[in-house]
């Protein structure tokens, strides 16, 4: 069995977000203005496309947008996407989002998620927070057969709901557990 050193699976995370990072989001180069756009494209795709999450957009103090996450990996990968939060439907600031993985995993993929924040607590701490990290603790609101994102009613106690969807590629499974969001300066 091989043994791999942390110092070894931090680098090759560092570096494996590196390259995804220029795997065509091309973002962080033109500006405010083309994440703003990006982010305008994706809420009205999502809106459009299940329009039950309006209804909880409506709920939410904040929406944290990320138009475009590319994840890719070969036992060790990594993701980078960049978006913005917005609240009352304006945005406040623009945050990056990256993503070490470590495992049986080969392939890449895109896709773009939604983070609703439900509670004005929750809202707060996220914007507060010098990094903030997604855990296993955020709810998910899934696909149902009929096509429908369906948040239960239990997930509207829920702090923080995320949505993703838009997955192309050939990595099975979008998940957000060890995601970090980092505010920038587009």
């Amino acid at each position: 069995m091989t043994k791999i050193s942390r110092r070894s699976f931090l680098a090759a995370a560092g570096a494996s977000t590196a390259l995804t990072a220029g795997c065509g989001n091309g973002i962080g180069s033109t500006g405010a203005t083309t994440i703003d756009a990006r982010v305008d494209t994706t809420q009205n795709y999502l809106f459009n496309r299940y329009p039950g999450t309006a209804e909880l957009a409506a709920k939410a103090h904040g929406i944290l947008w990320m138009p475009l996450i590319t994840k890719a990996g070969f036992m060790v990968g990594g993701g980078y996407g960049e978006g913005a939060l917005r609240i009352n439907d304006v945005t406040v600031d623009y945050y990056s989002a990256t993503q070490a993985t470590f495992g049986l995993q080969i392939g890449a993929q895109q896709y773009a998620h939604a983070l609703f924040f439900m509670t004005q607590e929750a809202l707060t701490e996220f914007r507060s927070s010098a990094g903030w990290s997604a855990g296993a603790d955020l709810e998910y609101a899934l696909n149902d057969q009929g096509g429908n994102v369906s948040a239960e009613t239990l997930t509207a106690l829920d702090p923080i709901i995320a949505v993703i969807f838009g997955q192309a590629g050939l990595v099975l499974g979008a998940t957000l557990e060890g995601s970090k969001y980092t505010r920038i300066i587009p």
